[in-house]
């Protein structure tokens, strides 16, 4: 069920309204909340639901062993029980068919691999999103971040929380466990500031991510050879204004969706196209992953604590799993490698002692270079994330020395550009403004203006809903 459809539209007006009519009503609320949430999971697929409840149970049934052991040493056996089952259960459906796939061709290397009729397992919807919830669970009881007793029932609806399910934000039990603790109040709830966020969520979905996608991003990716260095160059910038929108689009409607229903979750996108180094960029993108990364993975592997040839294998092996999470590929290991080389690189040129490179870093213009260049280095890497194989990622890359003219350069097209990569200089506090503004409105005309730009939308985006990029992941 896509968020841009009328099926979803329905659904959770649906929700949204039983949801109200029984708020004062803790447990038949948050129950009615986790059956929404299962019916929006199997509109997919039926026959994985069990495993998103298994996981869930599974996890919620660790968690209050580790915050009932007295011992630290069942606490943290629990915990690497907890772990390791639900990597397993992630591994094998993300990556069973990769590793097989390298181990016979490592394997033709040495003689020729032997016939072995196994298939890799279709991949669930949201896998990697609602494992990490588990083990977000178990780490936060772990360290003692979940101070009230874990309720099976609220690691449930946690883990599979119907807005953000299928791909994102990242939650922390540690921050979303204690909303479930406290009665839904509707006086508190930012309406205006929900409306917003899913508007705009639809527009840089429906309009910018799927024009450029469909009218650039994939012909020049489908079939390099035929287009030259201008059309290549724009396809490159249109593939990195495509993925902002697609996904900071997905997680604004998400985010509108659960501040309708009562629930606050965090913000997974910041201009992100704006930061001037590598650090600042990954504060900025898929915050909640970039944080999980450095809480879960970065900071247990030792931070930054252990001098500076530790601090570079750490930053490396972080950012290499961090491509491998995203795809069983090894384009996306090359894509974390290369952000991982980035910081590595960033790290040492901002501790260098040399008073020219010091100068640099408070130097204005110097500020808007680091950020084309940034720029233009993250745009590198979304040629590898988003090509299906080196070959094709290279083919691109070379593409960019073949003479040619922007054949795709439509106004539709650089408008749609400009809109996705300009528009995040946009003030926040115009936002807010017109937050406070609609504010202002009489019901019927905010009602009206709703309705008006959704048409709006309707009418401009292309035909057909595009699925969203980060479902695969």
């Amino acid at each position: 069920m896509l968020f841009p459809t009328v099926e979803y539209a329905l659904f959770f007006l649906a929700v949204l309204s039983i949801a109200w009519s029984v708020y004062q009503l803790p447990r038949v609320h948050k129950g009615f909340l986790l059956l929404a949430s299962y019916a929006f999971y199997g509109f997919w697929n039926w026959t994985f639901l069990p495993l998103l409840i298994g996981i869930s149970v599974f996890s919620g049934i660790v968690a209050k062993f580790i915050q009932r052991s007295s011992s630290p040493w069942a606490r943290k056996t629990w915990l690497v029980v907890g772990v390791t089952v639900c990597l397993g259960v992630l591994g094998y459906f993300k990556y069973t068919g990769f590793l097989l796939t390298n181990w016979f061709a490592f394997w033709g290397w040495l003689a020729p691999p032997p016939r072995i009729p196994i298939t890799s397992p279709l991949l669930p919807l949201g896998i990697s999103f609602f494992v990490f919830h588990a083990i977000s669970l178990l780490a936060d009881c772990y360290r003692g971040k979940v101070t009230e007793p874990v309720q099976l029932g609220d690691a449930l609806l946690y883990v599979a929380f119907f807005p953000q399910l299928i791909a994102g934000p990242i939650l922390r039990a540690s921050r979303f466990l204690p909303q479930l603790a406290v009665r839904r109040n509707p006086d508190a709830i930012r309406v205006n500031r929900a409306f917003l966020l899913i508007l705009s969520g639809l527009f840089k979905k429906v309009v910018i991510s799927n024009m450029l996608a469909t009218r650039l991003v994939e012909p020049v990716f489908s079939v390099p050879r035929s287009f030259g260095a201008a059309d290549t160059l724009l396809a490159i910038y249109g593939y990195a204004a495509q993925i902002y929108c697609d996904f900071s689009g997905y997680t604004d409607i998400a985010i509108g969706c659960a501040l309708l229903l009562g629930f606050r979750l965090p913000r997974n996108f910041n201009a992100p196209y704006k930061a001037t180094n590598p650090q600042e960029f990954w504060r900025r993108w898929h915050i909640s992953l970039s944080r999980w990364m450095r809480d879960y993975l970065y900071f247990p592997l030792g931070g930054s604590r252990k001098g500076p040839l530790r601090t570079a294998f750490n930053l490396m092996l972080t950012m290499l799993l961090g491509g491998l999470w995203h795809g069983a590929a090894w384009t996306f290991v090359a894509w974390g490698g290369l952000h991982g080389l980035i910081l590595v690189a960033y790290r040492l040129w901002s501790r260098s002692s040399w008073h020219e490179l010091i100068a640099i870093h408070h130097w204005t213009a110097g500020l808007w270079i680091a950020r084309i260049l940034l720029f233009h280095a993250v745009c590198a890497g979304w040629v590898l994330f988003r090509a299906p194989s080196f070959a094709i990622a290279f083919e691109v890359f070379g593409r960019l020395a073949v003479p040619g003219a922007a054949t795709l350069a439509t106004t539709p097209i650089c408008i749609a550009l400009l809109l996705g990569l300009a528009g995040q200089y946009m003030p926040s506090r115009w936002g807010n403004a017109l937050e406070v503004e609609l504010g202002r409105w009489p019901a019927l005309a905010r009602g009206a203006a709703l309705a008006v730009v959704i048409a709006l939308i309707e009418v401009l985006g292309p035909t057909g809903v595009a699925p969203f990029i980060y479902f695969q992941f």
